[in-house]
């Protein structure tokens, strides 16, 4: 799978919007997908934070465990998993512009088993379509529980 992108504009500084992104053990009341999430480390979040995430994904139940691989507050984090043979990099990136934060998700999933190879080959171009508009949607609550206190 090649990356897919999603982006919003968010109404509020960048410091706000970093923070409430990386709010992992709040994000099942602010990204409807999600149902569940448990932290599975201690302490302030960072590279290395861990936590298991349980969505909604392309109509299935899908349960993840995250990592936080980068973390540069305000401006850039990446959360990695690796589940179904394949690995997961997702990559935030922010950015002040307008008196508001540009808020940009790059995700990229690549195969390592067989099965994984073969399934993005036959069903890549769908796969990335549903993502994208999946990942809109989770940008799209973040967005409205920043802006409207949510």
């Amino acid at each position: 799978m090649s990356t897919v992108t999603a982006s919003q504009h968010v109404q509020a500084p960048i410091a706000d919007v970093f923070a409430r992104a990386t709010n992992f053990a709040d994000a099942a009341n602010v990204i409807k997908g999600i149902q569940e999430i448990e932290i599975l480390t201690d302490g302030p979040v960072g590279p290395g934070t861990s936590f298991r995430e349980t969505r909604v994904m392309f109509g299935k139940e899908a349960t993840e465990d995250m990592t936080v691989e980068r973390f540069e507050p305000p401006h850039l984090f990446t959360l990695s998993a690796a589940s179904h043979g394949s690995e997961y990099l997702s990559t935030y990136k922010l950015q002040e512009r307008d008196g508001g934060t540009d808020l940009e998700l790059s995700f990229q999933a690549t195969p390592t088993s067989v099965f994984a190879k073969v399934m993005t080959f036959c069903l890549g171009k769908s796969l990335e379509k549903l993502a994208a508009k999946e990942f809109a949607k989770d940008l799209n609550d973040l967005r409205a529980a920043i802006e409207h206190g949510g």
